[in-house]
């Protein structure tokens, strides 16, 4: 029914009530039998107490209300509007009727309305849970999908929301069952009618005896790191794993059944959000012209996202691939319309064309991002990867010393330490040309080294994901090997970070927490899209490929460690690199481009000893 509608008739039961509250009380005063002179002073009261009842509901928006879904506040509110507009008619009345109502029977007369108007939305919200809630459940086994046995974990505010929405929401195809909570004095009670069964120990328990279909984790405010300690019990037994991400997306009490995530891998690295320096960060970005080379990639346009709350001047994206460049131009014009954005096409190969670049923009911070990062292709392509990530990074880096950049941050990886693959090798030697460029530069040149980022194109959660969705198997090169791992945003956000505390020369470690085994990563993913791993899609152990290792590192033996200002960033200390040697061994790297593999291997090898050729 429309509000147009709705309201009038509302109000007429309103005046219904209160009509019949005063007649009662009358009535109960006379004994039964109302005097003929008093019935104006009746009819007088009815009116003025229904004008002014009418008055405060309004006031008070309690015409507004959806009272399927009324709780404690919208009774408040009656009891609000009905004391006002009881006193308000009794000092009218009292005035015009020279005392015919006594206090007794304004007492009883508001105690009447109030028992009348709240007993009626109380009845009504009680009938929408009895019958709107069963006409759902029942629609649900009508359609062909039982509900599905649920376990609440969080018996706070937010499961109890996700409980009462899941009454009289037909989208949910779910019947909580049990909430877990490791509140001791939330035991053994009940919510809803829905009994707290245990503590998260007990979850494996309680799936079993209570044959569990699904489990909510409702725990919003929840620290990531104590999320993770429950995701790593939901996930030994069998049941779906859903959870709620955050309370904000709670909208005047209801919520929407999409609003529900899976656990995603992410999830189990239970890690807090980071803690962000945000003045530092400002005073380096700030009104500064940034430069974002492979702002296409996806670390690329991650610092594009991250960089453009800042405010900077101009954010130029330079990227090779135009599909890419032209999506997060769109998404950054999008986002931040005032923000001025310049896309540039551009091959950071081509030096000619990166100098253009530089004269004409002068940006003053460089994130170079730009690389190819693909293992095993590029041991089959050395000399695209040595044109890329070595020669591209020494165009980019001189142009930003020749045309005075404040400030240059090379994106590395761990791939570089002790490295056994050209990729890791390359990636090595544009850290020590960085390194030798800046004790003769302006610039403050630093690189930031991490490993693994989840999500990232050609990495391989994706890989995995793809093989669970075609039903398996699902390859691992090899059992022990493991990796580090952080999520692309907060990758992003320590290297934008670690930037703030540049000095020149450094490569700033970033604390990737503690190594993951990819098995166990492939097992928790079938796992969380609701598969038994080796029994509904299998894994297969394929072999390391050419150029990996079972574990990378994240510093040299000559490197160290100290640590900065931030927990989760250190630093290696520069290593003592003469600028001009290094240019002569990349010389005869440039000579010897297209020619044979293992003579390319040879040279890399010279110029970087810990290289260890594995493939």
């Amino acid at each position: 029914m429309s509000y147009s509608k709705r309201t009038p008739m509302l109000v007429l039961i309103d005046m219904i009530m209160v009509w019949a509250s005063i007649y009662l009380t009358f009535l109960s005063h006379y004994r039964g039998g109302i005097p003929p002179e008093v019935m104006s002073v009746i009819m007088m009261y009815t009116l003025i107490s229904g004008v002014a009842l009418a008055c405060a509901m309004f006031y008070f928006q309690l015409y507004n209300r959806i009272w399927q879904y009324a709780s404690v506040g919208e009774m408040v509110a009656i009891a609000k509007a009905v004391v006002v507009s009881c006193l308000i008619s009794y000092a009218i009345i009292s005035f015009l009727s020279a005392g015919e109502i006594t206090l007794y029977m304004f007492l009883q007369n508001l105690n009447g309305i109030l028992l009348m108007l709240g007993g009626s939305r109380f009845i009504w919200r009680v009938f929408c849970d009895k019958f709107y809630g069963s006409s759902s459940r029942s629609s649900k086994k009508r359609a062909g999908k039982p509900a599905q046995r649920t376990l609440v974990v969080g018996a706070g505010s937010c499961g109890v929301m996700f409980v009462k929405e899941v009454a009289h929401n037909e989208s949910f195809h779910m019947q909580p069952v049990a909430f877990i909570d490791d509140d001791p004095y939330k035991q053994k009670l009940q919510l809803h009618g829905i009994p707290v069964m245990g503590t998260r120990h007990d979850i494996p328990k309680l799936v079993e005896q209570q044959k569990i279909d699904d489990i909510i984790i409702a725990l919003p405010s929840v620290s990531k790191t104590q999320i993770s300690d429950i995701i790593n019990i939901c996930k030994t037994t069998k049941a779906r794993l859903k959870i709620i991400p955050h309370i904000h997306e709670f909208i005047q009490g209801k919520m929407a059944a999409n609003q529900m995530r899976d656990v995603q891998v992410e999830d189990l690295l239970g890690r807090d959000p980071i803690d962000t320096d945000l003045e530092n960060i400002a005073d380096y970005v700030q009104n500064k012209i940034v430069l974002v080379t492979g702002a296409g990639g996806s670390i690329g346009s991650e610092l594009c996202r991250q960089v453009a709350p800042f405010k900077p001047r101009k954010l130029l994206l330079l990227g090779h691939g135009e599909n890419s460049i032209y999506g997060i131009e769109m998404e950054m014009r999008r986002l931040h319309p005032g923000l001025q954005i310049e896309t540039v096409i551009a091959d950071v190969q081509d030096r000619t064309r990166i100098a253009d670049v530089f004269r004409e923009f002068g940006p003053q911070v460089v994130f170079h991002a730009a690389a190819h990062k693909h293992v095993p292709l590029m041991e089959r392509n050395p000399s695209e990867a040595i044109k890329n990530n070595v020669f591209g990074s020494r165009n980019v880096a001189e142009c930003a010393d020749e045309f005075g950049a404040e400030r240059f941050v090379l994106i590395s990886t761990d791939k570089a330490v002790n490295p056994t693959s050209i990729m890791g090798t390359t990636k090595r030697i544009a850290e020590m040309f960085i390194q030798s460029l800046d004790k003769h530069s302006k610039t403050k040149f630093v690189a930031v080294r991490f490993g693994n980022v989840l999500g990232s194109r050609g990495s391989v959660i994706p890989r995995f994901k793809d093989q669970i969705a075609r039903g398996g198997p699902v390859t691992v090169t090899h059992p022990e090997m493991v990796r580090y791992f952080m999520t692309i945003p907060e990758a992003v956000q320590l290297v934008i970070q670690a930037g703030a505390f540049a000095q020149g020369g450094e490569v700033f470690i970033l604390d990737m927490g503690k190594p993951v085994k990819i098995v166990d990563l492939a097992t928790d993913l079938i796992r969380l899209s609701g598969y038994e791993p080796n029994v509904d899609i299998d894994i297969q152990f394929s072999g390391i490929r050419e150029g990996e290792k079972l574990y990378e590192e994240l510093l040299t033996s000559e490197e160290g460690m100290s640590s900065t200002m931030h927990d989760r960033i250190f630093i290696g200390k520069p290593m003592n690199i003469n600028r001009t040697e290094l240019e002569f061994e990349m010389r005869r790297l440039e000579r010897v481009l297209g020619s044979e593999p293992e003579e390319i291997r040879a040279l890399l090898q010279h110029l970087v000893p810990t290289y260890r050729n594995v493939s």
